[in-house]
């Protein structure tokens, strides 16, 4: 009962019942574009932030026009965003993905802060990586949805 209850906050509530009425209005039927967009719009959301990986620019570039296009305005930010080396976590040059260069983390506390400043309204993971991802779900103050993973 009292996990019910949850589901009646205002927040939890709008959630909840527009992700059930997306899933029975297009359930396997939809795409998750369609589906991200039908969300959206149903919650009143206007203002929508993506935060993707560097290997996905084209496709975050290709989403945030069709996001565009439904309406919505579009923040954006690759996760390689103020360019903070690996070293400054303490990886050692043989642990970074290209030993003998220097190497810039993936940054999602940056990505999650800086759409929390333009103070969007549903954030829409797109490649993050494993751990990332967590990083900034927890930093995020907007719903975060996932369109795609690596």
């Amino acid at each position: 009962e009292a996990i019910k209850a949850c589901y009646l906050e205002p927040d939890n509530h709008l959630l909840a019942y527009h992700s059930a009425l997306v899933e029975s209005s297009g359930y396997c039927r939809n795409t998750r574009i369609e589906e991200i967009i039908a969300f959206a719009k149903r919650c009143g959301y206007t203002h929508l932030g993506i935060a993707f990986c560097v290997g996905l620019v084209k496709e975050a570039n290709i989403f945030a026009g069709i996001l565009r296009e439904q309406g919505f305005q579009v923040d954006s930010i690759i996760c390689k965003n103020g360019a903070i080396p690996k070293s400054y976590l303490g990886l050692t040059n043989e642990e970074q993905v290209r030993p003998n260069q220097e190497e810039a983390m993936c940054n999602p506390i940056g990505q999650a802060k800086l759409l929390n400043s333009a103070q969007t309204q549903l954030n829409i993971l797109l490649g993050l990586c494993v751990g990332h991802d967590s990083l900034f779900i927890k930093y995020s103050e907007a719903p975060v949805t996932v369109l795609a993973v690596k």
